[in-house]
């Protein structure tokens, strides 16, 4: 089965050079995303949102499709902005998952459906022992949800307080993940 992809999912986001510049050695984290939206094509139409007067928006330096296909929309040595208070040491690579979607911040849907499939899961091994290889200094991984734990009130009970962040969630494979690639989990 061939898949034609956009070649807007294939170059970098129009923000790149705009985002903060670092080295590549102070890179050692890793941290794994799922888009929460319906396909990767949804997903670049969001990473290319502007949301802060530097004229950058948010997003993962890598994005895997369901079908295994990499892009990688932030150069490394740019500071993304994907998960709060981590963005400055780490890289993050976003799965295309639905996670909650459509109804991210509703108390009756904050539960994580859609498994993630071997071809991308086998893609985000392939990627990390090449990261691995390229960075001296990556040690470790960890998921969105273990680094931002904040809380938000819910949209449709206020007065109940969701997790902002469930990614990658349970269906995520740690085990078959770590044990194929040489990173600790974050603690």
């Amino acid at each position: 089965m061939s898949y034609n992809v956009p070649e807007s999912l294939n170059s970098l986001l129009p923000y790149n050079d705009k985002l903060e510049n670092r080295q590549l050695n102070e890179i050692e984290l890793l941290v794994i995303h799922c888009t929460e939206l319906p396909d990767i094509k949804t997903a670049r139409i969001y990473g290319e949102k502007v949301h802060y007067s530097s004229g950058t928006g948010n997003s993962g330096h890598y994005y895997i499709s369901k079908k295994g296909e990499l892009f990688q929309w932030v150069e490394l040595d740019r500071v993304a902005h994907h998960v709060k208070d981590f963005n400055r040491n780490s890289i993050g690579v976003e799965l295309d998952n639905l996670g909650r979607f459509p109804n991210w911040h509703k108390t009756t849907h904050q539960y994580l459906h859609d498994s993630y499939p071997k071809e991308q899961i086998s893609a985000l091994i392939q990627l990390i022992l090449k990261l691995q290889k390229k960075l001296p200094n990556l040690k470790f991984i960890a998921g969105h949800e273990e680094l931002d734990t904040r809380l938000m009130p819910s949209e449709n009970s206020p007065d109940i307080y969701i997790r902002r962040k469930m990614d990658p969630g349970y269906l995520f494979p740690w085990d078959e993940v770590l044990k194929n690639i040489n990173l600790e989990k974050y603690k």
